[in-house]
């Protein structure tokens, strides 16, 4: 497809246009025959294209109307199935017809990345497994473990719904326009439902924003809406430690408990 395109900074586009890279990336995804997988933002189709050759139909959302009608023209709908709209308020579930998991990958834009992954996680149950780029900064974030700066709500949030790895990345070069930042590539594979033990995810959700809402505070402060000194030392967790210490099973643990107690 001709790449006399520009990319529009609304929409946060950075084409990939190194083949090697491409190359790379497919072969990260390892698509097969008969797999219903959705690229979020086809963009110029540097993905697009070697993703239908292997898979013989693909899913796109794409919201940039102009790069739907490059895609329109240059594809068959028996090849490929456009989703025009916004990422972030597609229902990915729908793509799930007849109960095959569906399988995501995507250059995701990086102005918008973090709203993305959290909506994505919504349909983890429906999900085979995500392959994504994005900013490096967001992906050791992603793969953070505790005690570290990089940790934080994302690390947890994510982390309790997915089994991740960080795969290699992708320097700045390879993109037009080149970003201002190094890339990283991501998998994202469901964890069993089984492993997924809080009785109440949105009250999880609280707690973890509330324990990473100010860095520098103690537990003991951000959780005081949630645990009394009683409750940390029936749980066995020092009030005076910051939220970057707990894992994700200790987080899972205090929402727990605090749902016992019928907060």
């Amino acid at each position: 497809m001709s790449d006399q395109h520009l990319a529009r900074k609304r929409f946060g586009q950075n084409f990939l246009s190194d083949p090697n890279i491409i190359r790379n990336i497919i072969e990260a995804i390892r698509p097969q025959p008969g797999d219903r997988m959705v690229e979020i933002g086809p963009g110029l189709g540097a993905m697009t294209e070697p993703l239908m050759a292997r898979l013989g139909h693909l899913h796109v959302v794409e919201i940039d109307r102009d790069l739907i009608a490059r895609l329109k023209t240059a594809h068959s709908p028996d090849v490929l199935t456009i989703h025009e709209g916004d990422a972030l308020k597609f229902d990915f579930g729908s793509l799930v017809a007849d109960g095959a998991p569906l399988r995501v990958v995507g250059n995701l834009p990086y102005n918008i990345s973090t709203p993305i992954l959290f909506h994505l996680a919504a349909y983890a149950d429906k999900v085979k497994d995500m392959t994504f780029m994005l900013q490096k900064e967001v992906v050791m974030r992603m793969v953070a473990d505790p005690g570290t700066e990089e940790y934080g709500r994302l690390s947890v949030m994510l982390q309790y719904r997915f089994t991740m790895g960080r795969l290699f990345d992708v320097p700045p070069g390879a993109f037009r326009p080149a970003p201002k930042v190094m890339s990283s590539i991501v998998r994202m594979v469901p964890r069993p439902v089984a492993e997924c033990t809080a009785s109440d995810e949105a009250l999880l959700g609280k707690i973890v924003t509330a324990a990473f809402g100010q860095r520098r505070k103690t537990l003991r402060n951000t959780l005081r809406d949630y645990l009394d000194e009683a409750g940390f030392a029936a749980l066995g967790i020092d009030p005076g430690l910051r939220g970057e210490r707990l894992s994700v099973a200790d987080f899972v643990r205090i929402a727990n408990h605090v749902a016992q107690q019928g907060a």
